[in-house]
């Protein structure tokens, strides 16, 4: 199977514990995703996403500095992940840089994973955030 690589850098006007607790906390995930999530926020936890649609497991956690986690979306081949890196750091301004990676997405699902990291995760995150 061929698989594509997802790369973004975004700036949020929050910190990155802010960030980071947002993407970690099951409720504040829930919160700005608007959709059910539940989250062990442990490295070897395990965690879904949107009802379900996205799960995976917590592979490493540097609170407020990064997270990493082997991720698969509902209708990907059977027992394929792909590994997620949320990489912040403070910038000036209040402001920090998320620098997001996805490895092994299937080619097939890249359009609609890269497009759906925008709409279903950035820009409710900054919204959230930037209150």
């Amino acid at each position: 199977m061929k698989t594509k690589t997802i790369e973004h850098k975004v700036l949020i006007r929050a910190t990155p514990k802010e960030i980071y607790n947002a993407l970690m906390n099951e409720k504040k995930h829930s919160q700005f995703t608007g959709a059910p999530a539940k989250i062990a926020a442990k490295v070897g936890g395990f965690f879904t996403c949107y009802d379900k649609y996205l799960n995976g497991i917590t592979l490493d956690l540097k609170p407020g500095k990064r997270i990493v986690q082997a991720w698969r979306s509902q209708g990907w081949p059977h027992a394929h992940y792909s590994i997620v890196t949320f990489a912040l750091s403070k910038k000036s301004g209040g402001k920090t840089e998320l620098h997001f990676t996805q490895i092994g997405v299937p080619a097939d699902d890249y359009a609609d994973k890269n497009k759906g990291w925008r709409t279903h995760y950035w820009e409710p995150l900054k919204k959230f955030l930037e209150k």
